[in-house]
This record gives C-alpha cells, structure tokens and sequence, in this order.
C-alpha cells in the first residue's frame, strides 16, 4: 500500500486547474493594481474597492500571497488581466 503525502492530490488538481485556466485566457498581461505587506490593509482594501473592478469572469482576477517566511514579510498582491486589445496597434 502506497501513502502519498498529505494534500497532494488536491494541490495537483489545482495548479491542473490553473493551468486549464492559463490557456483559456487569450493574449495579454497580468497588471499589479494592488500590493502590501499587511494583512489588515489588505482585507479592508478587497472590502472597499473590489466592487470598482467590474469583472465578469473572477479567472480574470488573481490574488497572490507571497510567503517570505524568515527572509522576507508576507506580501499580498492583486492582479487584473488585461487582455491585448484586437486591433493589435498602438493607439
């Protein structure tokens, strides 16, 4: 009998997951439009301003949590697709 670890299929389902979600998405960039350090700044910040960011598809929101463990503080972060526009110039 074989014992995996703890969590690992659930973690392979998600990063199959986002993944599936990566491809989906047509061209374009992620754009940082939040990020800090503290934890409380961040969820006042999701509470008050998430609503101005009218997006349909949440694939098209990304919230990070960078660990920074001993070296580094826990950094937040949230990032909005921007897909390239069609015409694919520079206006």
């Amino acid at each position: 009998m074989v014992i995996g670890m703890p969590g690992q299929r659930k973690r392979k389902r998600q990063q199959q997951a986002r993944h599936q979600q990566a491809v989906a998405l047509p061209e374009g960039h992620w754009q940082g439009i939040f990020e800090t350090q503290d934890y409380e700044e961040w969820r006042g910040w999701l509470r008050e301003h998430l609503a101005e960011y009218a997006v349909t598809d949440r694939a098209h929101l990304r919230m990070d949590t960078l660990c920074g463990r001993l070296v580094q503080p826990t950094t937040y972060r949230m990032s909005l697709f921007v897909p390239r526009h069609a015409s694919g110039g520079v206006a």
